[in-house]
């Protein structure tokens, strides 16, 4: 009997294009989609609301026991899930670049770490999911069927999410998006707590090289190749 479980994990820098996939794929197979960026985007927004000081560990705690966090479905295809914190709708205000930055610090933090990858595994315990995010098949899922890793250069998701903000009619200075998404890629990577890395069975696909589609089509290629 097979060790490896139902579940697809996507994982890699910000800006390579996987919420898209991700949401692409799990509509391949039929499979629920797991956003774990949301969760960290979430409760960085919720702590810093409150203004929470992440090294008074007692103060951590307790505002994370207070935390409920809700995912909804997106109400169209290509629109994010659902955010609620708490009962707020939080779903539009934790996509800035700076929420970004806020998830990259708050997931450096192991109580925030250690609740969010719970819930994680707590939704993906009965198995058919696909989660996207930065930890998912080296921490959250090691035992996940298939995993994948993907990556572009910074110029190119610089410019993807330039694009982004700008159909949202967001003013985009490009130079300091370039920074910031360095920055959180060498922030996610030097973390000493679950930091970013391609799990060791991991596919590789570069996301600059390839259309959107293509790149579904080449995970859900693989899916089809090593079925379980």
């Amino acid at each position: 009997m097979s060790l490896k479980r139902e579940i697809v994990t996507i994982d890699g820098p910000s800006g390579v294009g996987k919420s898209t996939i991700s949401r692409q794929v799990a509509r391949a197979l039929s499979f629920t989609y797991l956003d774990t960026g949301a969760m960290y985007r979430a409760v960085g927004f919720q702590l810093q609301e409150e203004e929470v000081d992440f090294t008074d560990e007692a103060a951590l705690e307790k505002s994370l026991q207070m935390i409920v966090l809700d995912l909804l479905p997106a109400v169209e295809e290509e629109d994010d899930v659902g955010v609620f914190v708490n009962g707020r709708d939080v779903s539009k205000v934790i996509r800035s670049p700076e929420m970004s930055m806020m998830a990259s610090r708050v997931s450096a933090l192991s109580p925030v770490r250690k609740k969010l990858t719970h819930m994680q595994q707590a939704i993906g315990a009965k198995g058919k999911i696909v989660a996207e995010g930065r930890d998912t098949g080296t921490v959250v899922f090691p035992n996940a069927a298939w995993k994948f890793y993907l990556d572009a250069a910074p110029e190119v998701r610089m410019q993807r999410r330039a694009d982004q903000l700008r159909s949202q009619d967001k003013k985009v200075d490009e130079e300091e998006l370039l920074q910031m998404i360095i920055k959180r890629d060498n922030d996610d990577q030097s973390r000493t707590i679950a930091p970013l890395c391609k799990a060791s069975d991991a596919h590789t696909i570069d996301t600059g090289a390839l259309t959107i589609d293509g790149v579904t089509a080449a995970i859900l290629r693989v899916i089809q190749e090593n079925s379980i």
